[in-house]
């Protein structure tokens, strides 16, 4: 554990980013000693100049920045989460350039390791829409984490439909955790702290400047084992997770849109220069992600309590399992006949308990 004042400190130096504070503190072993370093002994370490070296003996006004952090932080009830701290996201702390402190209001979870990214437009088509709710929806289901960035369109649906889910979700913002953006998702963003975690690495009061984005979206990638690109133009931000998500070596996933509409050249684009797989439906994320979602699609889900069964809906459903099952073979088990076992999977289905695969084939939900 660091003495987070003293990072805080460090990192309101002019011109110092996480790569430069990593490498000071892994020199010095503290932030403490990084800043009683002097000029000539900060210049041994890689990427410290002469001039960020001054920089860092004479910065005036650094401890009243990091006491008027603390007190935005506490004000808020958030916390500074460090790379150094066995809480920060493993994911994360395995790519390029990961932030070396993250402004959390909320919590991590153990099995957010197992997230993925949904990005995209903020003006999504009626497609559009439908497609990233029943995405997320599946997804969060399973017990896979949705991380997005709580911008308007796709990431608002994302975020949205994980909680209706009761699943996991986590925003990553371009600003201060204190500057919700945009301001009509603050109750989103409230909700979702409450249901995952929302996450910064701007200071407290920072404004959503443009330039804070692409960073912010390295980040996103950077959580998720893979990131979902919905509908977004050739120049849109979710093409800059995609890019930053290919360099971290994650996979990238792209829905297919109609050619006349501009918020599909991003996706197609990637599947047409096999940057990213084209993604049909969820099971094409899971096929290419089995070895590290194994495990949750062997889970069963709970049959929540409030929903009521027929006779004949609970004998089918309890025939299923997470391993899909072919109908002829069902209707077998549930010594029933096939055109009466569609019936009931028809209820089942329409109730969100059972999904239906190609082949005739389905399982529990």
């Amino acid at each position: 554990m660091l003495n987070v004042r003293d990072l805080l400190q460090l990192s309101s130096v002019p011109r110092i980013g996480p790569q430069k504070i990593r490498n000071l503190i892994a020199h010095f072993h503290s932030p403490a000693e990084v800043l009683r370093a002097s000029p000539r002994e900060l210049i041994r370490v890689p990427g410290i100049e002469k001039k960020l070296a001054s920089n860092i003996v004479h910065n005036k006004g650094a401890a009243r920045f990091a006491d008027e952090q603390l007190k935005r932080v506490n004000r808020i009830g958030a916390r500074i989460i460090t790379i150094w701290d066995a809480e920060y996201p493993e994911l994360l702390k395995k790519t390029y350039d990961p932030p070396a402190f993250l402004f959390v209001l909320g919590k991590f979870n153990p099995g957010d390791k197992h997230s993925l990214a949904i990005v995209g437009t903020r003006t999504p088509s009626s497609y559009g829409q439908l497609i990233t709710e029943l995405i997320s929806r599946e997804l969060a289901h399973l017990g896979i984490t949705i991380i997005s960035g709580l911008a308007r369109g796709i990431d608002t649906l994302a975020h949205s439909a994980a909680l209706k889910a009761k699943g996991r979700t986590i925003a990553v913002i371009g600003s201060g955790l204190d500057v919700p953006y945009p301001p009509e998702n603050r109750n989103l963003l409230e909700a979702i702290a409450n249901q995952g975690a929302v996450i910064s690495e701007f200071p407290m009061g920072a404004k959503p400047d443009a330039t804070n984005f692409p960073r912010r979206n390295r980040i996103i990638s950077g959580l998720s084992l893979g990131t979902i690109v919905v509908e977004s133009a050739e120049d849109g931000g979710a093409m800059i997770t995609a890019s930053t998500a290919l360099d971290q070596n994650r996979e990238v996933f792209a829905i297919p849109g109609n050619i006349t509409e501009k918020r599909s050249t991003g996706p197609n684009k990637l599947i047409r220069e096999g940057r990213a797989k084209l993604t049909q439906r969820i099971d094409d994320v899971l096929e290419e992600l089995g070895p590290h979602l194994r495990h949750l699609l062997k889970r069963e889900p709970a049959l929540d309590a409030s929903i009521e069964l027929t006779l004949f809906e609970r004998k089918v459903y309890d025939k299923l399992s997470c391993d899909p099952i072919h109908i002829d073979e069902l209707a077998e088990l549930a010594e029933t006949s096939t055109a009466d076992a569609l019936v009931s999977l028809l209820s089942l289905e329409f109730k969100g308990l059972v999904r239906q695969l190609p082949g005739k084939l389905f399982l529990k939900f």
